[in-house]
């Protein structure tokens, strides 16, 4: 219960107590958590809160609290005006009421569980005459707060508003420290020779700690300057699922590359300009700053910060965020420059190992050779280098990046489908689904698989047939990437002898990508053939 007037020598001394407590506090979070703590000490009360005005002025967010639901601190929101806690910031009054919940200013909290309280006592922070806060009591049993308890509560607040405004003035200047060093770190990098996607990593690091975001990504326009790839992303608890290229001018982050112009999105999962709102929802993002990378005055990218709850980014971090864009668009031009010789490297090294790879394959065929013309043996390696070759076609067109294995598939499936089939054989080979992004090894390994399996079932599920239809389907779940290549040819034999095709594609299924593969016959006729992967291949190098 609070201090009665008979109580006021100790009042005091626990108010010069808490002067001193306060005086050894710095940043911001331990001395909202000090004043309530001691607040609720000095007044008797069951519960202490304390909220803050948003730097737009027109929001109270709670921010520390002894009795409200620890889930509602840094969540909760009255705007200004709005319940009693709100009303006295607005006329700069204290407010109270015996029966707080009958009050006509009175407003429950959402998820701040205040309904085992009754009485409520709430007085404005103020720092000379601007209002920065709220802070207010509770008791669960009704209690009249009389003139006494108003003035202890207000010599509290005077003090608080204090400590509060010399704390945010320290996390302030060691929030600019952070930044400037963050930015000299991006400096730095702009003449480090390290590779684009390493450098990029640390960038987003950085800014996700500096921002203190859930997700920074960072998205670059590609050669052809008509669609935005995601080059990098850092997240905390939040899962974020990387994307497909986004098209110029589509949602928010292809009209940030379009119109050079930063766009702030209040709430994700509910604005129209976004696209993607239950993916939003179910990675739990929220507000979204987005800015442009761009070198004289060229757009180049899109840098993003999400949050996990609603936030109103202060001019000060979107000014921050701005400069670390241009940085990070001056280091990505330099490292273009000077990661040349180390393309040329990486280049050599990747054709080394698929010449490896090709030799692996033919002397695999040796086993074979007296069973094989030499027409099939050179006739199958043609399609296996077919395969690489699609995979370094792509690679020369994107530059060294992530592969899309549906592109690769298409431009091998064709050359595929014109060498395979006879003018009196109508077979037609679909692709269907999703893109899906791999690592070049990884993208290597698997169009190998899915042309062994096209070619097996061009020569073994259409035999007597003119006519049939191969599908091959791309997809994910959370835990798995699915590739399922179908057939409506004859189905699989009683007895299935694995030759050196399927035999390579079981190995490198198995023991290069580290998933899983199944045949079975289909009820009308036709094989179905279904490759499990894990997601980490999406993000993994599968060796040298």
């Amino acid at each position: 219960m609070p201090q009665h007037h008979s109580t006021r020598p100790q009042a005091v001394t626990a108010l010069r107590e808490m002067a001193r407590a306060l005086s050894t506090a710095w940043d911001l979070d331990s001395t909202l958590d000090l004043i309530a703590r001691k607040t609720t000490e000095v007044m008797h009360v069951d519960s202490c809160s304390i909220y803050l005005l948003d730097p737009a002025g027109e929001t109270l967010r709670l921010r520390a609290s002894t009795g409200l639901a620890r889930r509602a601190v840094g969540r909760a929101t009255l705007r200004l005006g709005e319940g009693m806690t709100g009303h006295a910031v607005q006329t700069n009054q204290p407010v109270y009421a015996t029966d707080a919940p009958h009050d006509p200013h009175f407003k429950w909290v959402d998820e701040a569980e205040e309904t085992p309280f009754n009485s409520l006592l709430a007085v404005p922070l103020t720092i000379e005459t601007d209002v920065i806060g709220a802070l207010n009591v509770q008791t669960v049993r009704p209690y009249t707060f009389t003139s006494n308890d108003i003035e202890i509560l207000s010599l509290i607040g005077d003090l608080a508003a204090g400590a509060l405004a010399k704390a945010q003035l320290y996390d302030r200047q060691r929030r600019q420290l952070a930044e400037m060093r963050a930015l000299a770190q991006v400096s730095e990098a702009i003449t480090a020779p390290q590779y684009l996607d390493d450098m990029l990593d640390v960038v987003m690091e950085m800014a996700a700690q500096v921002m203190n975001t859930a997700v920074c990504s960072l998205f670059l326009l590609d050669e052809t300057s008509t669609h935005l790839e995601l080059r990098s992303a850092r997240h905390n608890d939040n899962p974020y699922r990387y994307r497909p290229p986004l098209p110029l001018g589509e949602g928010v982050t292809g009209t940030v590359a379009l119109t050079g112009k930063p766009m702030y999105i209040a709430d994700v999962r509910t604005d129209p300009r976004y696209a993607g709102h239950e993916l939003a929802r179910a990675e739990g993002l929220v507000s979204l700053l987005s800015v442009p990378l761009s070198v004289r005055d060229r757009v180049i990218g899109v840098l993003n910060g999400y949050t996990a709850v609603p936030r109103a980014f202060t001019e000060e971090e979107q000014t921050w965020f701005a400069t670390l864009a241009n940085q990070t668009a001056l280091a990505i031009e330099n490292a273009r420059l000077v990661t040349h010789t180390a393309v040329i490297r990486e280049m050599h090294h990747r054709i080394k190992n698929n010449l490896q790879t090709v030799a692996m394959l033919m002397q695999l065929q040796l086993a074979d050779a007296a069973r094989l013309t030499t027409r099939e043996v050179l006739e199958t390696n043609i399609h296996r280098i077919r395969s690489i070759a699609a995979v370094h076609e792509v690679l020369s067109d994107k530059g060294f990046r992530l592969v899309d294995v549906k592109d690769v598939l298409l431009r091998i499936t064709r050359a595929t489908s014109e060498t395979l089939t006879t003018p009196h054989r109508d077979i037609h080979i679909n692709i269907f689904g999703e893109p899906l992004l791999l690592p070049s090894q990884a993208a290597t390994a698997l169009t190998l698989v899915v042309n062994e399996l096209v070619q097996n079932a061009l020569e073994h599920a259409f035999v007597g047939r003119t006519t049939g239809q191969i599908d091959i389907s791309l997809g994910h779940s959370p835990a798995e990437l699915i590739v399922l290549v179908k057939d409506n040819g004859r189905g699989l034999p009683d007895e299935m002898a694995k030759g050196l095709g399927l035999e390579l594609v079981e190995t490198l299924v198995t023991a290069d990508l580290h998933g899983r593969i199944k045949f079975q016959s289909l009820p009308n006729s036709g094989t179905e053939i279904s490759i499990r992967l894990p997601r980490m291949i999406e993000n993994e190098r599968l060796g040298d």
